[in-house]
């Protein structure tokens, strides 16, 4: 009985750590198992962007990040190239639904209420929320499926994650302190 192929999932990885792409550094993602990526630079940045077979979204993109580190090319996996916060012009984007639809869910005006409150910039004009809190809404009114409620919150986590261990090689002693201070080592 033949296995069925695992899905594509497509993504893009921040790099830090190297400025340029150059063939030594071409040669070794791919040598690495970053065959799957196109590697860009843009705005002094580098970064991969995969078409990669796994099981889970979530898979392919921890297999990427260790294919890079396993690259040995002094590159560090800055993030996944998708922002947790989000405008209602981007929710609006991501649901396929209109601004207009989007601000009657924020103001009750429409669905079920209860529509998370915003995360930052509360008193600006152009509030932000937390992605994933938002597909969590969505998802438990039946508006996006229960894949892209936990490809969300992979997302969320793992560029938590990536954040907190740049935090620790950048500004190592601080980091400590913050954590312990909190409560959180």
């Amino acid at each position: 009985m033949a296995t069925e192929p695992h899905p594509q999932f497509e993504f893009t990885l921040v790099l830090d750590g190297i400025t340029a792409v150059t063939a030594k550094v071409e040669n070794a993602l791919f040598e690495a198992g970053c065959d799957d990526a196109t590697i860009s630079l843009r705005q002094g940045r580098v970064y991969l962007t995969f078409s990669r077979a796994a099981a889970t979204q979530k898979d392919a993109i921890i297999s990427a990040i260790q294919d890079i580190h396993n690259a040995a090319i002094g590159a560090e996996v800055l993030r996944v190239d998708q922002c947790d916060l989000v405008t209602q012009a981007e929710i609006a984007r991501r649901i396929e639904r209109s601004r207009q639809l989007v601000s009657q869910y924020i103001s009750g005006g429409r669905g079920p209420g209860g529509f998370p409150a915003p995360a930052c910039k509360i008193t600006d004009t152009a509030p932000l929320w937390y992605w994933c809190e938002v597909a969590q809404w969505l998802c438990a009114n039946d508006m996006i499926s229960e894949s892209d409620l936990r490809n969300a919150q992979d997302i969320t986590t793992i560029n938590s994650v990536l954040e907190i261990e740049r935090q620790r090689r950048i500004f190592p002693e601080s980091t400590r302190m913050i954590m312990e201070s909190i409560g959180t080592v």
